[in-house]
């Protein structure tokens, strides 16, 4: 009798251990195979022609020769230029620096690629309003998409800013 209850408890023991070890391996196995979210990033792709509510359409990267055509119908005033400027603080600082004289003078260019002079009068004379805008929209090379966090209408506040910040 002392035996069967020693291999019963045996059995029970193992029993018990073997589905410990496979919750672990469930879980560092889960763990290994979640999908790694990117700040930028979308989670999921947007079907095609999608405008949120009171937004407008935003062309793909793909397309940014048309985008780069499209007129800024924003005004530049000091509201927009202060408005843009705040939300240049939020989501550009960090790799363009304050005063957007990209290079290293963000936290993170420190740390990766050096970013443009957003000053330079010769950038911004390369450039559009609707190409910078679709840039911040849909991203670039190294630059993430802010197009899930900011609205098209901040994008051009954003814009009417760096328009405001050009060396003369």
């Amino acid at each position: 009798m002392k035996y069967a209850f020693i291999l019963v408890l045996l059995i029970v023991a193992s029993a018990g251990g073997l589905l410990g070890l496979v919750v672990a391996i469930r879980w560092l196995d889960d763990m290994t195979v979640t999908p790694r979210i990117v700040t930028g990033e979308r989670v999921f792709a947007m079907p095609a022609g999608v405008v949120p509510r009171g937004g407008e359409l935003v062309l793909p990267k793909e397309q940014r020769e048309l985008a780069a055509k499209r007129p800024n119908p924003v005004k530049i005033t000091e509201e927009s230029i202060a408005f843009g400027k705040q939300h240049f603080a939020t989501f550009c600082v960090p790799c363009h620096g304050a005063e957007g004289k990209g290079g290293v003078s963000g936290p993170v260019a420190l740390k990766f690629i050096p970013t443009p002079d957003l000053t330079s009068a010769e950038l911004q004379k390369q450039r559009t309003d609707g190409y910078w805008h679709s840039y911040i929209m849909t991203g670039g090379a190294v630059m993430p998409s802010y197009g899930e966090a900011l609205s098209s209408t901040e994008a051009w506040h954003v814009v009417n800013f760096l328009r405001s910040i050009a060396a003369k």
